[in-house]
């Protein structure tokens, strides 16, 4: 178990490095509102790939939740239905958590994929921590350690999505940055200590 735990630390720290290397290219990009909502990505598990997916339809089934832009707003369906010839808007909730309109395909998948980095990056460290509690001699170290990181990265998706819903303010994008730091500084540790298993 000892030599699973440090594989998976590598391996989550590894994942770590590429959610902070798909953010940086989200910024570069200016991908940040990609995918406007959290944690859904239009209100789909995988986002539209053109924005004839995001135009009202008449006669069209739509799911809860999901998003279309309509006459230069976002609406969600509050229901499941299939719409009729005319848009009612009683079936629809403006969103109104900021006033982003637009649909850029590029800037959505390179959103999407910083998420998707993000969730296996978080699988990762749950195992991390799982696999800390079946270290003998360890646990003392260990699981207080897996826990402070696997509550990190939880506290970072919720910074996500704060960044997302101000639409990109500025003072939350850098605490979501300094909250990367501290995860790679504490994950860092985490392999340190794990050499002393190994001696």
């Amino acid at each position: 178990m000892k030599n699973k735990y440090i594989i998976i630390s590598k391996i989550s720290l590894l994942l770590v490095f590429l959610v902070i290397f798909a953010g940086s290219t989200v910024r570069m990009t200016g991908s940040g509102m990609g995918c406007p909502d959290w944690p859904k990505c239009f209100g789909y598990y995988i986002p539209p790939t053109d924005e004839t997916k995001l135009i009202w339809k008449p006669n069209s089934h739509y799911n809860k939740n999901i998003m279309i832009l309509y006459e230069g707003a976002f609406y969600n369906a509050k229901v499941e239905f299939i719409s009729k010839e005319r848009f009612e808007k009683n079936n629809w909730v403006k969103y109104t958590k900021h006033d982003y309109t637009d649909f850029n395909v590029v800037h959505t998948w390179f959103e999407y994929i910083n998420r998707l980095l993000g969730v296996l990056a978080g699988f990762s460290v749950l195992i991390m921590f799982i696999f800390s509690f079946f270290l003998q001699n360890n646990k003392k170290v260990f699981i207080p350690l897996s826990s402070i990181i696997l509550i990190s990265i939880v506290l970072q998706a919720w910074l996500g999505k704060l960044v997302v819903d101000s639409n990109l303010a500025p003072y939350k994008i850098s605490t979501h940055l300094l909250m990367a730091i501290i995860i790679v500084l504490l994950m860092v540790y985490n392999i340190k200590k794990t050499d002393e298993i190994k001696n």
